[in-house]
């Protein structure tokens, strides 16, 4: 799916030789998008992958509290395949999920400038069995190969930039990861939650000057 930034407010620097684009933790009305990545639990025999709604990633947003909350994936179909024995309450998950909450420019715009993800955690109480991560991608137009900048999602501030290939049609991803076993639906709690701060959606992204972004860590895939 593409997305254009002519639905973003956007300020352009005449003449700088290097550009760089902001965006955030938008609201709800930003155009999120959900895609799952499932794995057998040594967590990389890879099994499939699939765009799937934001509600069916475990994210729900808070616009009156300016929040957004991630909790640990649950399955409700009860087969072995997602449950050991089959599912039920104290069930243990069969499958690693790695749940991707995300917005995309895709037509290019964001191609060849340094894109910096900023924003807040307000708190991670995940267990060991979960992890919470921020992150900005990529890929190529065809989604061959791509880069990516990821910090762990730890309380406070975070800033991350990835200064994206100049290539035609690339498509820009930025959002939060959460991996970790399934679990079944009314056993969620004991595994905690991810809970981060949103700003609404007008004027999320802004081109700016380059310079003073620190990027945690980058890996290349191709």
């Amino acid at each position: 799916m593409k997305k254009t930034l002519s639905a973003i407010c956007i300020l352009a620097l005449v003449g700088t030789a290097a550009q760089a684009a902001t965006v955030s933790v938008n609201d709800s009305s930003a155009p999120w998008l959900g895609f799952m990545n499932v794995f057998e639990l040594d967590g990389t025999s890879f099994v499939f992958g699939s765009g799937w709604g934001v509600p069916d990633l475990n994210a729900s947003f808070d616009d009156g509290a300016g929040s957004l909350t991630m909790s640990p994936n649950t399955i409700g179909d009860p087969d072995p395949f997602w449950y050991q024995g089959g599912g039920g309450p104290g069930a243990m998950g069969n499958k690693i999920m790695e749940a991707n909450l995300f917005q995309e420019v895709g037509d290019g715009s964001l191609s060849g400038v340094t894109v910096n993800f900023s924003g807040v955690i307000l708190a991670n109480t995940f267990t060991e069995a979960h992890v919470a991560t921020v992150f900005i991608r990529d890929f190529a137009a065809d989604f061959s190969s791509f880069t990516e900048t990821t910090a762990s999602a730890v309380d406070g501030a975070f800033s991350i930039d990835l200064a994206t290939d100049a290539g035609a049609g690339r498509h820009v991803q930025w959002g939060i990861q959460v991996r970790g076993e399934n679990v079944w639906v009314t056993d969620t709690a004991p595994f905690g939650t991810l809970v981060v701060a949103t700003v609404p959606t007008p004027g999320a992204m802004t081109l700016l000057g380059l310079g003073g972004l620190v990027a945690t860590r980058r890996r290349r895939n191709a």
